[in-house]
């Protein structure tokens, strides 16, 4: 495997603590992603191939990959090289893992999207790429053009590699558009021009220069440029062309002839993009430029078979699935017993077709995207979004900041001229600006709650707008046509707004415009920031390298302090929010200064970037703790104490401008880029110890305190901001017990926006708190059960009534019909079908509404029927027959006959009524309410669980724990929620609302208590190790019958003997000296776990190591040993002091002991179904058998036959259902793993058997590229290094390895602590 070319021999002793110090993960954890939108300026930008779908951004090409388990489309890789606007991308035909990009820097790059890397690249175009597509007659070569050629192609491999230039594809007398290889006839392609005309080569045949032009503009200069060019896969020469203005046309390319002009409804319409449909010969789509309409057609038709407005944006570009997904069927689940059903019911007979539906709508699925940013997958036979991304910045993003009133709402301002509100909790865009403002550097939202924005720009001077009523109220043009770089609303003076801009001025106003203060400066001013501690205070920063302070209350328009000491521009200044008279600046000489107003001086120098600091960030409940954002893409948090960078965040794909921190979360924080996203982050690793602290019931000074004891070198982490003095105030006033109250608050305090607060609210409603205590928006997240009917009716009642509020609902507000189609289908999954039924008649929706009919009753079908009959007679529609026959009313059917003089046909139906051919249909609604009445509640109950753990898994498995968690509390499974917490880490939430639950949750909180005791046993800690020492034997303490939990804990902290027997006293346990006797009179005793357990509390723990491996020996020796039996005795032994089980004399026996806890681990990891890693830790045993002197009765290829066996008895869960059959196992390799589940036996904790998956698993990261020295792929999500400080396997591989197998992969017998 790829990563044993890490297993290392053995470090000298002296290593052994600085492997412990480079055994990390990050401090920052990200949790939440926005990604850009697709851009609007190049043609080739969006393309897919089998299950993958691709699009561009500016500077990033996301790939997008179906999720075959879950049917559903999802960001693969995020893919940035290039530094320039990406022009194209191509998709390989001949293999679905290579596409091809190039970008406006004349760069040309070969992508693996398995392996996400590049494979090879060309760095001088001669010219920028404008197209480029895969040759279709070569299997690697890619071809690119400039606007007026010439056509270059690029043999990426082999003898002929390089690049040459096509003979004839040059000297074009208009620019191209875009161009199209043919996919079946050699070295065919075809150019179009943004004169609206086409250029064809073939080898052997004429060359075609600026032909097929639309015939309007014959004899003509002007320009309709071709926007879409597609091969007819159905022939070898004809060809579809849209032109902007022109329309679509199907031309021949052999006799140079139009053979359809297509005509659309509108002459107002026009083609921005096509696609033809690979499903459904001879159909293709197109997308409107101004309007965002789809529209299907036929080349035998030259209207539309239909249209479907899907935004009101105009399209960009299209191109269809070859492959659409396949639905997921839950038939076996639930299979669906109707006794209405005859033995034929299954197949459904086609409908009666008007002409335009003989064309049935192809189940293609549609990649759109469209000119606000918006990509979607859309499926047109279905008519709905399978995903939609409705808006996104498809620009470099300068700033950001969260509301102050609704820290759910992030606003965004970018490149592209428009500011975008975010839901941070949905992560969708609720409000956008309206556009056209040039470049958006800036923006501050209003204090309190008056809903504006203020933003600068770079052309357009500054502009309050007001968000829920989408208008620009006041603009400020004091600048003139100079960029307004920073703009900042006073939070302690709501009516002045501060400006700084290049022509030297920072401009203080108030919000009616009246201008109060105008402070020149030498040359451009960047930043500025208003104090939070005096109202008159403001910092700027100027290019001339310095720092201002100005004082608003004095009439002087000189500054109070100058601030000297960077050598480049100094660019944002901040305030500390926390620290009266302390400011911090960035410049481009990559450092951060740290000043203090009070003293005239710099107190810190923060030195790390290598490129120009933009983004600065103060927490606001850690005095210290500074993070900053830069040209270097990365993003690092600092202890401005001592100038130490505690973490550095790489997932940014370009420079990184813009900063926020949450206003009630303080530990959650934001940041925007040149790479068009936007991140959530959540800091609160950082602060560890304080969690601890809090779920330990610390006391208060522990946890909060004030800034001058906070900022003393070394001290621990103290919370100093208002957020967690109004938690201690509210907890003050509770009478009794106050600690569950205090863990919720301080829970959804730390934790990142993510459900925490609807886990909360679920665990109220579980403890029995009245509903009318829920807040509102407990309704919008995940229910308890015995609320969602309720809440359901209500819904469907108000959507049914259709009112919309005074301002309307928001970005793409939903119609009349969509909310009564959407209430019709809450009252149809309610389980009132005659509700449903009305809503769909009143849509006009007349066969759903017939198709369910008989679940009310058949006298109720009987009547809808003769509705329906009524109005198509009064129509005088054919439709009307079945109707009428299935009804039985003969008389109906004959007088529409003979009204119509059809004499024969009514004649014809008379007497087969006569002869008893049309009998009106017997009710049977007795005999099918009898299968209702005869399920039993159980059994709905069980489905009702089965369908939430459904739900559960899916939440899971893209990283989302609490959702996950909230599934299972909805149905008051306790345990398994409590289980899904635990396995996605958030260990703190775990033991937090296990204490709070009590009882019914204590097995978990004990197992949760345990990983948190075991963060805190490791030496690698900026935080006191006798503090950490402390807080993991006050967690032990939690759990009941913690003897033996403290025993590990007391085994595996070094120290001199006074230390040992102070932890021994704390804990309860004998001291050094008294354990020595114990162990020695248990081994003379017979008693192997009791001597193992004193000899480790001893000076000498090494003396427990020989018992305790030839035990274990000797159990896995006879046939008839389990995990259970050798399991515990190798737990003990792993907590042995780390530098003595290092020391030579032990080598031989820690070879033992790591091969044991590796072959053990294997199992364990079996029994929890731990697949990725279990081939990972048969491997790494059998390394260390061929590579280590040890005598255990492990065989390598005993090892080798195990895995084999379980591979291929275990196949079927690890391949989806698109893969080929699996072999089946041998009759030997079946007993094989007969024995081993014989000896692993079931798992104790119910709920955790399963992979783990943290927070932000699924996240990609833009630059930050790691290769797993486990799997040999790149690290999806955060990422955990081992102590060699650059071996990196991922966190979710790190936990599940750590819960079966303590020690390091690489062998070097150091633990491992990745929780």
């Amino acid at each position: 495997m790829a990563w044993m070319n890490f297993i290392s021999y053995w470090f000298d002793e002296d290593d052994w603590y600085e492997g412990h110090q480079r055994a990390k993960m990050a401090q920052v954890k990200q949790v939440g992603l926005l990604a850009a939108g697709c851009q609007p300026w190049n043609k080739d930008v969006c393309a897919a191939s089998g299950d993958r779908f691709a699009y561009c951004a500016t500077l990033a090409i996301y790939v997008y990959q179906l999720d075959h388990r879950y049917n559903e489309f999802k960001l693969r890789a995020i893919m940035s090289e290039h530094k320039k606007t990406i022009t194209g991308i191509s998709w390989c035909p001949h293999n679905h893992d290579l596409f091809a990009s190039a970008s406006a820097d004349s760069l040309v790059i070969i992508w693996n999207v398995t392996e996400q890397k590049v494979v090879a690249k060309l760095d001088s175009t001669k010219g920028i790429p404008a197209s480029l597509s895969w040759c279709w007659n070569a299997s690697d070569s890619v071809a690119f053009v400039s606007h007026r050629g010439p056509l270059y192609i690029w043999t990426i491999s082999g003898p002929d590699g390089g690049v040459t230039v096509h003979k004839d594809a040059h000297s074009f007398l208009s620019d191209i558009c875009l161009f199209r290889w043919h996919p079946k006839k050699k070295g065919k392609v075809v150019f179009g021009h943004t004169d609206g005309s086409l250029s064809i080569f073939q080898p052997g045949c004429k060359n075609q220069k600026h032909v097929l032009r639309p015939e309007s503009l014959e004899g003509t200069d002007e320009e309709d440029p071709v926007t879409a060019l597609e091969w007819d896969p159905l022939s070898t020469d004809y060809l579809l062309v849209a032109n902007l203005h022109n329309g679509i046309r199907l031309v021949d390319s052999e006799s140079l002839s139009c053979i359809t002009v297509f005509n659309f409804p509108s002459a107002a319409a026009s083609v921005q993009c096509l696609a033809w449909v690979p499903s459904a010969p001879g159909m293709f789509i197109t997308g409107d430029s101004q309007v965002g309409v789809l529209r299907i057609w036929n080349v035998s038709r030259t209207t539309p078979l239909d249209n479907f407005k899907l935004k009101k944006t105009g399209f960009h570009g299209l191109h269809v699935l070859s492959s659409p997904p396949k639905k997921k069927s839950f038939s076996s689940q639930s299979p669906n017993k109707n006794h209405h059903m005859s033995s034929t019911s299954e197949a459904v007979p086609p409908p009666t077709l008007t002409q335009n539906q003989a064309f049935s709508l192809p189940p293609g699925h549609a990649v759109c995207c469209f000119m606000d940013g918006g990509v979607g997958l859309y499926d047109m036979g279905a008519k709905k979004w399978d995903f939609l991304r409705d808006l996104g910045h498809v620009e470099t993003i300068f700033d950001c900041k969260f509301k102050p009133d609704n820290p759910d709402l992030l606003a965004t301002a970018s490149f592209d001229g428009t500011i975008k509100v975010w839901d941070i909790n949905t992560l969708t865009a609720v409000y956008t600006s309206p556009g056209n403002e040039g470049v958006i550097y800036s923006l501050s939202w209003a204090p309190g709650d008056l809903n504006c924005i203020a933003a600068g720009t770079s052309r357009n001077g500054g502009f309050i707008w007001d968000v829920s009523r989408g208008k620009m109220i006041t603009r400020f043009s004091e600048h003139g046509k100079s960029g307004i770089f920073c703009i900042a609303w006073s939070h302690k003076d709501s009516k002045r707004i501060a400006t700084c801009s290049g022509d030297g001025f920072c401009i203080i106003r108030t919000i009616d415009g009246k201008v109060l203060h105008k402070y020149k400066h030498p040359s451009a001013v960047f930043g500025c920031d208003w104090s939070q501690n005096n109202k008159d205070m403001i910092a700027t920063g100027c290019e001339d390298k310095n720092v201002r302070v100005y004082y608003l209350a004095t009439s002087s328009d000189q500054p109070l302090k100058v601030f000297s000491g960077h050598t480049a521009k100094v660019f944002h200044v901040r305030w500390s929010p926390l620290r009266e008279g302390i400011l911090c600046s960035g410049s481009d000489d990559g450092t951060v200064r740290i000043w203090d107003y009070t003293q005239d001086a710099c107190i810190n120098v923060l030195s790390g970037h290598v490129a120009p600091v933009r983004g600065l960030l103060w927490n606001t409940e850690i005095p210290y703790l500074l993070i900053s954002g830069s040209w270097d893409y990365t993003i690092k948090v600092w202890d401005t104490r001592d100038g130490t960078c505690l973490d550095t965040v790489y997932d940014h794909g370009a420079d990184v401008y813009g900063l926020t921190c949450h206003p009630s979360r303080p530990f959650t924080m934001a940041s925007c880029s040149r790479d068009s996203t936007v991140r959530l982050w959540s800091l609160t690793p950082l602060i560890n110890p304080l969690q601890i602290n809090i779920l330990a019931d610390r006391p208060w000074d522990e946890i909060i305190g004030n800034t001058d004891r906070a900022v003393e070198v070394g001290a621990s982490p103290l919370l100093c901001g208002k957020v967690s003095r109004d938690i201690k105030q509210e907890v003050d006033k509770l009478t009794g017990n106050s600690q569950e109250k205090k863990l919720r608050w301080f829970s959804e305090c730390l934790a990142p926006p993510g459900r925490s607060k609807n886990l909360w609210d679920l665990v109220a409603v579980i403890k029995g708190q009245d509903d009318s205590l829920l807040p509102q928006n407990y309704y919008e997240g995940i229910m308890h059960m015995k609320h969602l009917i309720r809440f359901k009716m209500s819904k469907a009642q108000e959507l049914t009534t259709v009112k919309m509020s005074k301002f309307g609902g928001g970005i793409g507000a939903p119609t009349k019909e969509e909310r009564l189609k959407e209430a019709a289908e809450i009252h149809l999954r309610l389980g009132q079908i005659q509700r449903y039924c009305e809503l769909m008649v009143e849509l006009g929706e007349w066969d759903k509404a017939l198709s369910v009919a008989p679940g009310v009753s058949m006298k109720y079908w009987k009547k809808l029927m003769q509705r329906r009959a009524d109005q198509l007679i009064q129509e005088e529609n054919n439709d009307v027959i079945p109707y009428c026959i299935a009804t039985g009313d003969v008389k109906k059917l004959v007088k529409f006959y003979t009204s119509r003089g059809q004499l024969k046909e009514a004649l014809l139906v008379a007497q087969a009524a006569c002869e008893g051919n049309m009998q009106t249909s017997q009710s049977s609604a007795s005999t099918g309410s009898a299968h209702f009445e005869g399920n039993n509640v159980e059994d709905f109950n069980e489905l009702l669980h089965e369908v939430s753990k459904e739900l559960a898994e899916w939440y899971f498995q893209d990283g989302c724990a609490v959702q996950a968690a909230c599934c299972h509390l909805a149905v008051e499974n306790i345990e398994l929620a409590m289980a899904n917490l635990i396995r996605g880490n958030e260990l703190e939430l775990a033991v937090s609302m296990g204490t709070v639950l009590g009882e019914c949750a204590a097995q978990a909180t004990h197992y949760a208590l345990e990983l948190l005791a075991r963060k805190c046993m490791t030496v690698t800690t900026c935080f006191p190790s006798l503090g950490c020492r402390d807080l993991a034997a006050d967690l032990l303490m939690m759990i009941p019958n913690n003897h033996l939990h403290l025993v590990k804990l007391c085994a595996f902290y070094p120290g001199g003997t006074a230390e040992i027997n102070e932890l021994h006293e704390k804990c309860s346990l004998p001291d050094v000296e008294e354990c020595m006797q114990l162990a020695q009179t248990a081994e003379a005793e017979g008693n192997t776990f009791g001597s193992i357990k004193y000899y480790l509390l001893t000076i000498e723990p090494e003396k427990a190591l020989p018992i305790g491996i030839q035990y274990v020996k000797e159990q896995i020796s006879s046939s008839s040993w389990t995990l259970d039996s050798v399991c515990p005795f190798l737990d003990l032994l792993s907590y042995i002091r780390t530098e003595r089980l290092l020391l030579h004399k032990c080598s031989e026996l820690r070879n033992e002991l790591l091969i044991l806890c590796g072959y053990i681990g294997a199992l364990l990891a079996i029994r929890r179904q731990y697949t990725i890693i279990v081939p990972a830790l048969y491997e790494y045993t059998s390394q260390l058998l061929k590579r280590r002197e040890v005598c255990v009765p492990l065989k390598i290829e005993q090892l080798s036959e195990e895995l084999d066996a379980w591979r291929a008895c275990t196949q079927s869960l690890h391949k989806s259902a698109e893969e080929l059959p699996c072999t089946p196992p041998s009759e030997l390799q079946q007993e094989i793993y007969a024995t081993l589940l014989s000896r692993i036996k079931e798992e104790p904790l119910r709920g955790m058997i399963g992979p783990d998956y943290v927070t932000g698993s699924n996240l990609p990261s833009h630059s930050d590229v790691h290769i797993s020295c486990l799997t040999g792929l790149r690290i999806q999500g955060p990422v955990f290094f081992l102590e060699d400080g650059k071996s990196a396997i991922s966190l979710n591989d790190a936990l599940m390895w750590a819960k079966v197998n303590p020690f390091s992969p690489l062998g070097t017998g150091i633990r491992l602590n990745p929780f």
